[in-house]
């Protein structure tokens, strides 16, 4: 992964004697991180449960956005059918699948009311399930005990946001027949140099960022797979960081597409975002046809589509950088579960170091539970 930092980066060292503590003292939720953390399940355990090939998850939030960013980051590799219920949708096209072998069901509390919703109306008896939801009484261990369903813990120190690589993330990866070892990068890049002085020098500049106004952290994507890693993604920054009055709102922009409808107020708008430029230089190569280019558009000639995208965001941070618009940029080598799980590794420590500085507990959400509470009230 290639890594360019914001611009004008001073003053990172209580950022970097914070990171070091936070090693020292450790959340439990960084066992997750490490190749050696002990999952809920047994790979024999789950080894019956790789023949399927039709697979439904069913989850909301951090139970859900993992899998699926690891699905659409990595769906080269995979070769089998993977459906994400994720909302509340009547009109949704997987009330009129046939074929599902396998329910993966999902939900740390056991009692989250769009889940159990979902499951109700989507399950079939002769489908096999596997539930994933912490060990104690809730409603979908007691139904999971009424299918005769598999029940593997959900660790209750993990929330749902942090949980992409424990078994959360890292099962349906197996199902998926991914390496979920290869995702595991926590050892290696808390000893490389460069990852540690990028991810300090990072929250440092943001952390300057937000004190000078600037609130609003805009990800330019160029690569359509990584859509639900910034789901995911936004969920993790927003969720952990929004109380307090503070926070950071986090918004996905499809490029180049938004150089269409957007760039405009990106470039000559208020002041009051930042920016981070994403792309994956490991993509297939598809070539214009040179016989049908105009005179006019001879500069074309020989190009692939990739080159193209390539050259926009060049030319886009270009200009960012001339109009003192700050930035990051991340180019990522190679689609693979290693450079999957350095993003995931990078955008935890980042979200971690960032609540510690700006006074907040990155681990709960506690005004979210309010929406609940009413919805129940209406619903009864």
């Amino acid at each position: 992964m290639i890594f360019k930092n914001f611009l004008n980066i001073k003053n990172n060292k209580v950022i970097k004697k914070d990171f070091l503590n936070l090693l020292k003292h450790q959340p439990q939720v960084f066992e997750t991180l490490k190749t050696t953390y002990k999952y809920s399940y047994s790979k024999k355990a789950i080894s019956k449960y790789k023949k399927f090939s039709n697979i439904r998850v069913i989850g909301m939030g951090g139970s859900i956005l993992g899998t699926e960013a690891i699905y659409d980051f990595l769906k080269k590799k995979i070769k089998k059918k993977i459906t994400f219920v994720n909302n509340l949708n009547s009109n949704a096209d997987y009330f009129q699948d046939k074929n599902i072998n396998l329910n993966l069901i999902i939900s740390k509390s056991g009692n989250t009311l769009e889940t159990i919703a979902n499951v109700n109306t989507l399950i079939k008896s002769k489908e096999s399930n596997i539930v994933i939801t912490e060990k104690k009484d809730s409603y979908l261990t007691n139904l999971a005990s009424k299918l005769k369903a598999e029940i593997f813990e959900h660790k209750n120190y993990v929330g749902g946001r942090y949980s992409v690589l424990s078994e959360v993330g890292m099962l349906p990866a197996e199902l998926m027949n991914l390496n979920e070892s290869k995702f595991k990068q926590f050892n290696i890049l808390i000893k490389n140099k460069a990852f540690v002085n990028n991810l300090v020098n990072n929250v440092a500049a943001t952390l300057n960022l937000i004190k000078n106004g600037k609130y609003t952290s805009i990800i330019l994507n160029y690569d359509e797979q990584s859509e639900n890693l910034f789901k995911w993604y936004q969920q993790l920054i927003a969720e952990s960081l929004g109380k307090k009055s503070k926070g950071i709102l986090p918004i996905v922009s499809s490029m180049p597409k938004d150089n269409h409808s957007l760039m405009q107020l990106y470039l000559d708008g208020p002041k009051k975002s930042f920016y981070t430029f994403f792309n994956v230089l490991d993509n297939k190569e598809i070539k214009i046809n040179d016989s049908n280019i105009l005179s006019s558009h001879r500069y074309l000639r020989n190009q692939s589509i990739e080159k193209i995208k390539q050259s926009q965001m060049l030319a886009t941070e270009k200009v960012f950088k001339s109009e003192k618009i700050p930035f990051r940029s991340f180019r990522v080598l190679k689609r693979d579960e290693q450079s999957l799980g350095e993003l995931f590794c990078f955008f935890i420590l980042e979200t971690i170091l960032l609540g510690r500085a700006l006074n907040v507990n990155p681990f709960d959400q506690p005004s979210v539970e309010l929406i609940k509470k009413e919805t129940k009230k209406i619903l009864t």
